[in-house]
């Protein structure tokens, strides 16, 4: 007889550790397990709520003293890209999109190896060898794809990107890219690519992970028209970045219980 993990998740908090957004602050997550038949239901459910899944865990940052890192996404239908990103977009229409299985491949994790060494030599994925990668890609109990970017003449891999499936829109989860071709914009050019899937699909958002103010591995994200972020509860659309400094104050976090309380699952008998 086959049993249905019940509905109602548990959530947990980590350690504190060193934040890689803002120097001299510490992080913390809040997350809960990503399994059985209603995880499709949970993920569509938690990521409206600021939540990202790594694998099969969703979480969300719970700092004890800063609420900096808002959960953005673009509404695809009011998007209009700007005069450098119409640039980025004929600059690599050299290059063909393929979306597949998630399934990981040596020369995926070849370009992942050379991206990290390139542009995160010191992050917290540095060490990740082919096994882990493969985790990375693979192990996912939702709709995902993985989105390759090919030279159109070679076939050679330029770019990835590992994409969620939503109720309504595009999760890029994690990419990477040739770093030795940076004067192309690859990393803007796949989120703009990510905005006509999601219009060819008919799905209002791509969701692009963290927004963070104050942080300039982040603050490229700000850059995109149409731009909302999830703040205090609900989306609302970008405003000037400078208003989100109160987001940094000790006290614009809740305590984590009213966090968890605050949180919407969805209906089990749905």
């Amino acid at each position: 007889m086959r049993h249905s993990l019940p509905l109602t998740p548990q959530f947990y908090v980590t350690a504190p550790q060193p934040c890689p957004y803002l120097p001299g602050r510490m992080e913390r997550k809040l997350f809960t397990a990503l399994q059985g038949d209603s995880a499709e239901k949970l993920n569509d459910g938690l990521s409206k709520q600021g939540f990202r899944r790594s694998q099969n865990v969703l979480y969300r940052p719970s700092c004890s003293d800063c609420a900096a890192c808002l959960s953005a996404r673009i509404d695809v239908r009011r998007f209009r890209p700007s005069k450098s990103q119409k640039r980025t977009l004929k600059r690599n229409d050299w290059l063909s999109r393929r979306a597949s299985s998630p399934w990981a491949t040596e020369d995926q994790y070849a370009l992942f190896r050379r991206y990290l060494d390139a542009r995160h030599a010191d992050g917290g994925m540095a060490d990740m060898d082919i096994f882990e990668f493969a985790a990375m890609i693979e192990e996912t109990p939702i709709r995902s794809r993985v989105v390759e970017y090919t030279d159109g003449e070679g076939g050679d891999l330029k770019a990835v990107c590992l994409t969620d499936v939503l109720d309504d829109g595009v999760s890029m989860v994690y990419s990477f890219y040739e770093p030795d071709l940076h004067r192309a914009s690859l990393g803007t050019w796949m989120i703009l690519d990510h905005v006509a899937i999601a219009l060819e699909t008919g799905l209002p958002y791509v969701y692009l992970g963290y927004w963070v103010p104050g942080s300039s591995k982040m603050g490229y994200k700000a850059q995109f028209d149409a731009l909302e972020v999830y703040r205090r509860g609900k989306w609302e659309p970008m405003r000037d970045p400078q208003d989100y400094a109160m987001e940094m104050h000790p006290l614009s976090t809740d305590p984590i219980a009213e966090q968890v309380a605050n949180i919407s699952l969805p209906d089990s008998r749905a």
